[in-house]
């Protein structure tokens, strides 16, 4: 197949999404490209915009005037995707899907149903949703779709017009996915991909494209910032997660080779968080002059002091902004405002302040506090009732995250260590490279340096790599990767983010309530690249047939020295159980039997486990796909 005229990065984010692209036709010309993404602004308004924000309005009826979300390609639209579903959509939170993305990793639901908006699904009542009725709802599935269906959309007006070839329906796309997406939230997310029309999909972890953003953007120079031996941690926090992610530098045949070596959970805490954080900090002070806020205020305040805290980031940190100021930016401030209830408020307005100082306290301590380097955070809530939503972390601390992260990968750093000559074993990184939003304000990246520092380094700190776009180096790092899959530039490697085990019921003679134990066979080590395959070795299994059966399928970030084939007997702790699969596997005139089968694992382009189970003879073999489709597809 023939390479496509272009190569394009898509960031589907939490928050924010963004397009990034090279024209492979210019040869060596070719040059990193944003694309301006159309969107509704306010009701009848299209303006460009460098981001997509990943926000569904979807208003009920008469709610919008007619024509109000149309779009250049589009009348007649009865949902709006970006800016205006981001502002108009915080006032009306059962018409807003908001953290999609975070929904479609959330094992604990079912992501192909019609759930969000999460508001409207848990209000018990048609008054207490405010709609007069059952509310328009999407899957996480479709609300991704939907995001990635505008991109398509927008591309194809701005860029291909009447060019069919170059539709984004033809072009190579690499797909952004956090390191910690298991193998069913990599499926969801393709799946909606070919859903919006994208058949020539790669997934590429997060903070690997980011990494890949700093090399584009240093060109040949990135050899000057980092040796032999360094461990670059990418310490990503945006709008709604935080994802750490480890590379390594090492050597071969006198060349710098960068290897991902290990990635951590995905964590529900981000910018989302603070912002909410500020407006529980304002309501205080409205509180103290006898204003109290209802719900649907708190959640207008939570978008009010999210745009406050980056005007105040933003005057502090330009030498253009608003007036002048203390050196220490006492004098910065930004209002905040909501809509006032009843006749005590003058002009329906209720008006309050964020200083710069009260933004920093809030922020800086609360989420980025000192903390030692073996402190862990706090997993579970004191709550024993708790709301069902989405696994929010319960602590907000994103340095004892990063701490507890470090220490689970403990093993790694040590060997990562002693590869640097005459240096003893720090068992640190020694390099970061910041991503997300939240780092554009100085005073957050500062403080994360500062802890780093004084884990790695106390004298000297911990080395950053600078001269990232944080709000786009996700989306420019994939198209770069576009690239080196086309033989050009430096190639990280990777593979799977973990291991993968099935579980093999253990042959013992039945016990009255007590079920056989499970043992965890390997059949993909950590870091086995997409597109490679291999035999499992050992003994043969039984694989059962004719009837329903389940698959139990595992996984592990920490167990990295396992190969394929390896069978761990106690594995509760360091490796966990993911999504079952339950299933029937058709054999012609053959039910309830078991087939003694051997087993062939591989990590297809789009970072999807298939394991096939071959009868003893040959002829028959089945193939188990780890997704969530309804049934895995089986072949005789």
């Amino acid at each position: 197949m023939s390479a496509s005229r272009f190569v394009v990065g898509i960031d589907l984010g939490t928050t924010n999404s963004a397009l990034a692209f090279y024209d492979s036709g210019l040869g060596d010309k070719a040059t990193l490209n944003h694309l301006k993404i159309p969107q509704v602004v306010a009701p009848g308004v299209v303006e460009e915009r460098a981001l997509l924000p990943s926000f569904l309005y979807l208003p009920g009826p008469n709610e919008q005037p007619a024509g109000a979300m149309n779009l250049p390609w589009a009348t007649d639209r009865d949902y709006c995707v970006g800016e205006f579903a981001r502002v108009f959509g915080s006032q009306v939170p059962t018409r807003l899907v908001a953290s999609a993305k975070s929904w479609l990793s959330h094992s604990g639901v079912d992501r192909k149903a019609t759930i969000l908006p999460w508001k409207a699904t848990a209000s018990p009542s048609p008054a207490a949703r405010g709609d007069g009725g059952e509310g328009r709802r999407v899957s996480p599935v479709q609300a991704a779709t939907y995001y990635l269906k505008h991109f398509v959309d927008a591309w194809n007006h701005r860029i291909a017009k009447d060019v069919v070839d170059h539709r984004l329906e033809h072009q190579d796309v690499i797909l952004t996915v956090p390191a910690s997406f298991d193998a069913v939230a990599r499926e969801l997310t393709v799946e909606a991909a070919r859903v919006a029309g994208l058949e020539k999909v790669t997934l590429l972890e997060e903070p690997q494209a980011a990494f890949y953003s700093w090399i584009e953007a240093s060109h040949d120079k990135w050899r000057d910032h980092v040796e032999v031996g360094d461990v670059v941690l990418v310490c990503d926090v945006g709008g709604g997660t935080s994802d750490f992610s480890l590379i390594a530098v090492s050597e071969e045949h006198g060349q710098l080779v960068l290897t991902r070596v290990a990635v951590g959970d995905h964590i529900l805490l981000g910018g989302d968080n603070m912002d909410l954080a500020l407006a529980h900090h304002a309501a205080a002070a409205f509180a103290a002059k006898g204003i109290k806020l209802d719900q649907g205020q708190m959640h207008a305040l939570w978008h009010s002091c999210r745009l406050a805290k980056e005007t105040i980031f933003a005057a502090s940190q330009s030498p253009l902004g608003p007036g002048p100021s203390p050196p220490d930016g006492r004098g910065v401030s930004a209002p905040v405002t909501v809509l006032g209830r009843g006749s005590r408020v003058i002009g329906g307005t209720i008006k309050g302040e964020l200083l710069k100082t009260d933004v920093e306290k809030v922020l800086v301590d609360g989420f980025f506090p000192h903390c030692q380097r073996d402190e862990k955070p706090r997993m579970q809530r004191s709550v024993g009732l708790q709301e069902i939503g989405l696994p929010y972390a319960a602590d907000p601390a994103i340095t004892k995250h990063l701490a507890h992260f470090l220490e689970r990968n403990d093993e790694v750093l040590q060997e990562r260590a002693g590869a640097k000559k005459g240096r003893k074993k720090s068992a640190q990184p020694t390099v970061v490279l910041f991503n997300g939003g939240v780092f554009k304000a100085d005073p957050l990246r500062e403080r994360m340096l500062d802890v780093l520092g004084k884990w790695v380094n106390p004298k000297g700190g911990v080395r950053e790599l600078q001269g990232a776009d944080l709000d786009r180096a996700v989306a420019a790092g994939a198209a770069y990767y576009g690239l080196v899959r086309r033989g050009k530039g430096i190639r990280i490697r990777g593979g799977a983010a973990r291991s993968y085990y099935i579980g093999v019921e253990t042959s013992l003679p039945a016990v009255p309530g007590s079920p056989p134990p499970i043992k965890a066979l390997c059949v993909v080590p950590f870091g086995m690249e997409e597109g490679t395959e291999t035999d499992v070795p050992g003994l043969e299994f039984g694989l059962v047939v004719g009837e329903p059966a389940e698959f139990r399928f595992l996984g592990s970030t920490i167990r990295r020295n396992d190969i394929v084939g390896t069978l761990v007997d106690d594995w509760q702790g360091p490796i966990d159980e993911l999504a079952p699969m339950c299933t029937t596997l058709d054999a012609p005139g053959k039910q309830g039997v078991t087939v003694p089968v051997h087993l062939h694992s591989k990590v297809n382009e789009v970072g999807v486990l298939e394991l096939w189970c071959i009868s003893r003879d040959g002829k028959q073999k089945w193939k188990l796909e780890f997704s969530v489709r309804d049934r895995p597809e089986t072949m005789e």
